[in-house]
């Protein structure tokens, strides 16, 4: 029905500019769009998802600045809708409107109709959708009960990075009709499995609503990671056990149950691109609502985009709009959904408000003072591809950060690099260098092996070289030199002494991760000795390649019994999650917080770092020196025990062991050498750790 023929029931009422989206007051809805350039917007109103038109076209003739609203009475929640929007067609001057195409609303709460890929525009070549996403009127009220946040203290938290779909479609304890969903990650297997594991914080891969790019829809493959956004506001509907229409529903109860077992739920969040793509991607929302308004565009020819992502274009975070939408969205799902937190994907676009990178940029002002987001965890992946964009140790002081020079080191130490092992004691000791400024503290650095975009830690150790061909891209994708290591077969092996040492490094890594100071992120899956065959960009394989395998041998079950001892071993120490930097200095009572120990049995000297044969080294954490710094009085410290951690090098070289800085004896507590656990010894003892291996001892009395 044409606006100008509606009903006196279609003809809306002024309403209001703010909130932005479609809001329920109990007797209606406003509907408020940010559209800057346009010159005229259309609701489109819908009865079912399977309508190819909408029942009702209602025009907002209201215009408050650069937002068109309206107010309808009598509309619910439930009420499909979505907009059409005039204005010039000018790609030179960076316009891109298209009066016949269905557009999604930036701020729709929930999907009621999700957007596939269509036929090429035979007109333009351009990608298009089909169908067209429709937006769902939501309303938020939801049993919380008594629903608290865990409020995990940054030194105590351990990150486990997880897919909610890839968690849970191959666990058998998991009822059917939940695996791969929301409820599914949550359900009781899983929290049994997360808290034994030691893990306080679960990072899930994004959820909010996505879309396959069309280049893999052509290829016969599909997103699986989800860095395609359509939507920052709408859950993405996959994941859903029960339907479109009870996504919101079901992220709430997911996240209830994580907060009633003592987990926090942290979301990757993607608002440095969208899923429109380049120019000649497909429009589902903000490029036909304003692309001038929300993308950055080369302003020697407006008709492209600037791509710091990598995927066809950036959003511009130097428009106070597209601020406030992001904001809007992370307050939206802290206060609404409650979630603990946010991981930012590619976060150094947003500190681009024209084109250089500016940490002063408005963005990180808005979070700081904002009541609701200050408050939360906030992570960044410190990098984009821009110029500049390199910005590991760089982000404001209450972010924590990936850490990729952790990565990078503790993988080139593992794998036999010369020249690292000062770069080593870096990391495992916080890494001061990056953040010991500003009044950041060592849980700036998330500390982490593997993560999602990468190889798994199992394939870290038997695949020298990426394995791609699956993805159908020519083995061309992904990262070209991993810092991995194959012992000297490429892939699964049956020998036994190659697969002996691939166990023992997997042992390492994780061994150095909790011995870390800062705050360590386990790949979910590496627990469980998952594989990907060697890929190691996996960001399109829905199927065995990605979901996490809970069948397990006897080598598997033994590695997840490792895993759980190491970070049970860090949860018992206080020395490892300390909340200031260490300094190497003596303190009044002659005790160092920290002394690196050669393995001939001397505190190190600054030659013995420049040695180009140098591999291993020991480091000592004094619980005496943690017992007399400042600290919150309710912790008891008084049976505090000193560490002793050995990394052990490219060569056999046993460890003549330090004294106890209390008097007392050592035992091994962990070890993924030859040391055996549970075993004691006495300062001056020679202790074998073995090549590549890794050995923490904790101090006893004598």
């Amino acid at each position: 029905m044409p606006p100008d023929a509606a009903p006196a029931h279609l003809r809306p009422h002024p309403g209001r500019p703010t909130p932005l989206g479609a809001t329920w007051d109990g007797g209606g809805v406003n509907f408020a769009l940010y559209a800057e350039h346009a010159h005229a917007v259309t609701l489109l109103l819908f009865d079912d998802a399977d309508d190819d038109a909408p029942a009702a076209e209602v025009a907002l003739r209201e215009r408050t600045g650069p937002v068109w609203h309206g107010y309808l009475p009598h509309r619910r929640p439930g009420q499909l809708y979505g907009y059409r929007v005039e204005g010039p067609d000018d790609p030179a001057a960076g316009h891109r409107f298209d009066p016949t195409r269905v557009l999604l609303d930036p701020y729709a709460k929930a999907l009621g109709r999700a957007p596939a890929p269509g036929p090429p525009d035979p007109a333009t070549g351009a990608a298009t959708v089909d169908p067209a996403p429709l937006g769902r009127v939501t309303e938020d009220a939801f049993a919380w009960g008594d629903d608290r946040r865990p409020d995990v203290p940054w030194p105590d938290t351990v990150l486990y990075e997880t897919h909610v779909r890839g968690l849970t479609m191959r666990h058998p304890d998991v009822p059917e009709r939940l695996r791969g969903t929301y409820l599914g990650a949550a359900s009781e297997p899983v929290l049994a499995h997360l808290k034994a594991l030691g893990v306080t914080t679960v990072s899930l891969l994004p959820v909010h609503a996505f879309m396959t790019e069309p280049a893999l829809h052509a290829r016969g493959l599909r997103n699986y990671w989800g860095y395609n956004s359509v939507s920052f506001f709408a859950p993405e509907p996959r994941y859903a056990a029960f339907g479109i229409e009870g996504a919101v529903r079901e992220v709430k109860m997911m996240v209830r149950a994580f907060h009633e077992a003592g987990l926090e739920v942290l979301i990757d969040v993607v608002y440095n691109h969208t899923a429109e793509g380049d120019r000649r991607g497909p429009t589902v929302s903000w490029r036909g609502i304003d692309n001038a308004g929300y993308y950055k565009l080369d302003p020697d020819d407006p008709r492209r985009y600037v791509d710091y992502s990598g995927t066809g274009n950036t959003l511009d975070a130097g428009n106070p709009f597209v601020v406030q939408m992001i904001t809007d969205s992370l307050r939206y799902w802290v206060e609404t959904m409650r979630v603990d937190g946010f991981r930012f994907d590619l976060a150094s676009v947003l500190a681009r408000e024209l084109y250089d990178v500016n940490m002063l940029a408005p963005f990180f002002t808005v979070i700081q003072q904002d009541p609701v987001l200050s408050r939360v965890k906030l992570i960044a992946e410190p990098w984009d591809v821009g110029p500049g964009g390199y910005q590991v140790g760089n982000f404001p002081w209450s972010w924590a950060e990936w850490n990729g020079r952790y990565r990078d080191t503790v993988r080139a130490w593992m794998a036999g690099h010369e020249g690292v092992l000062g770069d080593l004691a870096t990391r495992v000791a916080g890494s001061s260098d990056l953040y010991d400024r500003g009044g950041r503290r060592p849980f700036a650095s998330v500390n982490f092996v593997t993560a999602h975009d990468g190889f798994t830690l199992h394939d870290l150790v038997r695949y020298a070289r990426r394995h791609n061909e699956a993805n159908g891209e020519g083995n061309r994708d992904g990262h070209a030199h991993p810092i991995s290591q194959n012992f000297g077969v490429e892939g699964p092996s049956d020998d036994a002494d190659v697969e002996a040492r691939r166990e023992r490094a997997k042992r390492s890594f994780v061994a150095t991760l909790v011995t870390s100071q800062g705050v360590p992120m386990l790949l979910g899956g590496d627990e469980l000795s998952r594989t990907q065959g060697g890929n190691n960009n996996a960001y399109c394989q829905d199927d065995e390649v990605s979901w996490y395998d809970w069948r397990l041998g006897e080598p598997e079950r033994a590695f997840l019994a490792f895993v759980r001892r190491a970070f049970a071993f860090r949860a018992k120490h206080r020395v490892l999650r300390r909340s200031t930097f260490l300094t190497g200095r003596v303190d009044a009572s002659g005790c160092t917080d920290v002394v690196w120990w050669h393995p001939r049995g001397a505190a190190m000297r600054d030659e013995d770092w420049e040695a180009p044969d140098a591999t291993a080294v020991g480091m000592l954490l004094c619980a005496a020196a943690l017992r007399r710094a400042p600290h919150d009085p309710s912790e008891d410290l008084k049976d505090e025990a000193s560490v002793l951690v050995l990394f052990g090098g490219r060569r056999p070289e046993p460890f003549v062991l330090p004294p106890e800085p209390d008097g007392g004896r050592w035992r091994v507590a962990l070890s993924s050498g030859d040391a055996e656990e549970g075993t004691t010894a006495s300062p001056g003892d020679r202790l074998d750790v073995g090549v590549d291996g890794v050995v923490a001892l904790e101090a006893v009395p004598a």
